[in-house]
């Protein structure tokens, strides 16, 4: 099913290949403009800030896949990168092969990225062998509750297979994805991952924002409901949390790594 043209945004219209490098500088211009994107941007930043504790002054800490995100304006002292060359980010790079010496990084976050790595666990076991013993890692991904999945399925670009595997069968920074793929990896084969990933904690898996991204309008869309709107969509998202795993449509991922 696909929603009403008029509902594309503008900008749409010059984004003809999703993995080019001008794709994201012109998301980078749609999450600075777009206010309930922006405020929800903003909100998993302070989110990521808020878990630092003292690695937030001397720790290494990195942003993987930052795209067209301004995580900079609230952690200052993040290193940036992505696989892209972007004039705005300060490493290029793969999370795949990344070029930090073991035991050295303090935390890594993450934004809608996972889901786009073409190989989860040689992902996992670079950041096992980056991450200081104590790191985390932090991430934000598709949820895939009943609410979510009827969405995304109907109305989003990018699939969500429940049924596949750990590893995408095509390659692409932006234009292959799969939005299962935290869901497979954390719920269905969890004790996979566990058995795999030893050292690698689950600490937390919060599902949340039942209506505030899909009101954003994401990169694609125009927002759908007004700026004004924003506390109280955020009210109501509070007040359902007790039913988050019915409704989410964001994941919050937290991992950390022990001895």
């Amino acid at each position: 099913m696909k929603l009403p043209r008029w509902l594309k945004l503008r900008e749409a219209d010059s984004i003809r290949d999703l993995d080019d490098r001008a794709t994201t500088l012109v998301h980078a211009r749609i999450i600075r403009r777009k206010y309930f994107l922006n405020k929800i941007y903003a909100g998993i930043y302070r989110q990521f800030r808020d878990t630092l504790g003292d690695a937030g002054e001397t720790g290494l800490i990195v942003e993987l896949g930052s795209g067209g995100g301004f995580i900079k304006d609230l952690i200052p002292r993040v290193v940036t990168s992505d696989i892209l060359d972007l004039p705005h980010l300060d490493r290029r790079f793969s999370a795949l092969d990344m070029p930090f010496d073991d035991g050295t990084v303090d935390a890594f976050f993450m934004w809608g990225v996972l889901h786009h790595l073409p190989d989860a666990r040689a992902f996992f076991s670079e950041v096992t062998r980056c991450l200081k013993t104590g790191g985390k890692i932090l991430m934000v991904e598709s949820a895939c509750t009943p609410w979510s999945r009827f969405i995304y399925r109907r109305f989003h670009h990018e699939p969500m297979d429940t049924s596949g595997g750990w590893a995408l069968e095509k390659t692409g920074r932006l234009s292959t994805g799969n939005l299962a793929l935290p869901w497979i990896i954390f719920y269905r084969d969890r004790k996979l991952f566990e058995r795999e990933f030893p050292s690698l904690r689950i600490v937390e898996l919060k599902p949340h924002a039942p209506f505030s991204y899909l009101l954003s309008g994401g990169l694609s869309y125009r927002q759908l409901a007004p700026s004004f709107a924003y506390p109280l969509v955020k009210g109501l998202e509070l007040l359902l949390a007790p039913w988050n795993g019915y409704l989410g449509t964001l994941l919050t991922i937290e991992l950390h790594k022990e001895p």
